[in-house]
């Protein structure tokens, strides 16, 4: 997902941030320096800290990659008003997501929309071994799921990333707060921690999207790999 795709919808919050973005991208550059066990020492942990849970702002329009993904897996969309909006943390399940996150980082090769289908934003699964941001958080919300991990709870989430580009995450919302999955890092930090100024996610009420108001995550903690979009 490139920046100038995500320019209109973007440029209320990019500039609330350009002054920093020197800051921001200098900062994320240096945690990339962290150990490189920090992330394997996740799926030993008991729990992580506890987190807190982002409130949305009313609806927001969806992106267009994502209306054409949901017209060809409608399935990967609908909201089931049955399941749990959030997800009970246990050691168990911590494990099983760290997991999830770093196995899928490690074996999908990061390319662009453009590189790899000649088109600016297309959302899918990397069935090739390939794919773009939202890709990778598609198929570990997909492994999750089918693990027994309620859908609702996990929410394709659009942020502005540390270079004032256009990002995709996926939001994992427990009952200790929301947590973030990401291809840049292998480690599954707080919301709070990422460094990232959150725009919109999935609803969670029905098929559809949220604001998140552009709210900025006020630091950001050690990723310890990293992929391109």
């Amino acid at each position: 997902m490139r920046q100038d795709y995500f320019k209109n919808l973007f440029d209320h919050a990019t500039k609330s941030i350009s002054s920093s973005k020197f800051v921001r991208t200098a900062l994320f550059g240096l945690a990339l320096l962290a150990p490189a066990g920090l992330a394997e020492a996740q799926t030993l942990a008991s729990l992580p800290p506890a987190a807190h849970s982002i409130t949305d702002m009313g609806s927001a329009k969806p992106i267009l990659g994502w209306v054409k993904f949901c017209e060809n897996f409608p399935a990967e969309c609908a909201v089931n008003t049955a399941e749990p909006q959030t997800i009970e943390l246990t050691p168990q399940v911590w494990k099983l997501i760290t997991s999830v996150n770093q196995r899928v980082n490690a074996n999908v090769k990061a390319v662009t929309d453009a590189d790899h289908w000649g088109v600016v934003d297309i959302w899918g699964f990397p069935d090739d071994g390939k794919g773009d941001c939202e890709d990778f958080q598609l198929l570990k919300r997909r492994i999750l799921a089918e693990s027994g991990l309620p859908r609702r709870a996990m929410r394709m989430t659009v942020v502005i990333d540390e270079l004032g580009e256009g990002h995709a995450v996926l939001l994992v919302r427990t009952n200790q707060g929301d947590y973030v999955l990401d291809n840049k890092t292998s480690s599954v930090l707080p919301w709070d921690r990422t460094g990232y100024v959150y725009i919109k996610r999935e609803s969670q009420a029905a098929t559809g999207w949220v604001s998140l108001g552009g709210i900025t995550s006020p630091t950001i903690s050690s990723p310890t790999t990293t992929a391109n979009r």
